[in-house]
């Protein structure tokens, strides 16, 4: 499990055979899970400095491999001792999205991303997803479209101040929404009461 809550911004030293090599402060274990972009990866090899992860046949068909390079967001699993700052996530991603448009506003900036319909169902405004493995708020949503405002501490702390239109990202849902949407589509007979008396227990 994940927050959504970048340690570092680690430099991609290769990435080629499925195995990532990235330089990082960070020192994982082997074995260790670590999130990459956003994707949960386990570490393979641990070097002076850097560290080796492995990305399966699955999870190079929902990742956007081609931005494993340069830097990356890298957080570490969170511990049972771990504060909860931004959302939990499992590390695993759901689609891949496209910026379309990046415009300023206020002392915010707006960040409005496509993907497809079957991701945007989980999505709500205020709601919580994760971009590139950062923990973010849904503003407003159209069609196919959702707009995220980003403050400029988090600009600073990531990778999103060298963002381009036109750039693919990682998409993580939040689970909540993926698993009472489940639960509603399975059972035809559960009402939001039940939904509430379900979340109470949380």
């Amino acid at each position: 499990m994940f927050t959504g809550l970048i340690r570092e911004c680690a430099q991609t030293l290769s990435y080629q055979d499925n195995i990532l090599w990235l330089g990082a402060q960070y020192r994982p274990n082997i074995g260790d899970s670590v999130a990459v972009n956003g994707a949960c990866l386990t570490v393979i090899e641990v070097n002076q400095g850097s560290f080796k992860a492995e990305l399966s046949h699955e999870s190079r068909k929902v990742l956007a491999v081609e931005n494993y390079k340069g830097l990356v967001h890298i957080e570490p699993a969170m511990t049972l001792e771990s504060r909860i700052e931004g959302h939990l996530l499992q590390g695993h991603i759901d689609a891949i999205g496209e910026i379309t448009k990046i415009q300023k506003d206020e002392n915010g900036t707006d960040f409005f991303i496509k993907t497809n319909k079957e991701t945007m169902k989980f999505l709500s405004p205020k709601g919580s997803v994760a971009i590139d493995g950062v923990s973010l708020t849904v503003g407003e949503i159209k069609d196919d479209i959702f707009k995220l405002t980003i403050i400029p501490h988090t600009i600073k702390q990531t990778l999103f101040s060298s963002y381009k239109v036109g750039r693919r990202v990682n998409i993580e849902t939040d689970m909540m929404a993926r698993y009472l949407f489940n639960l509603l589509k399975k059972d035809e007979g559960l009402k939001w009461s039940d939904i509430d008396r379900m979340t109470a227990l949380y």
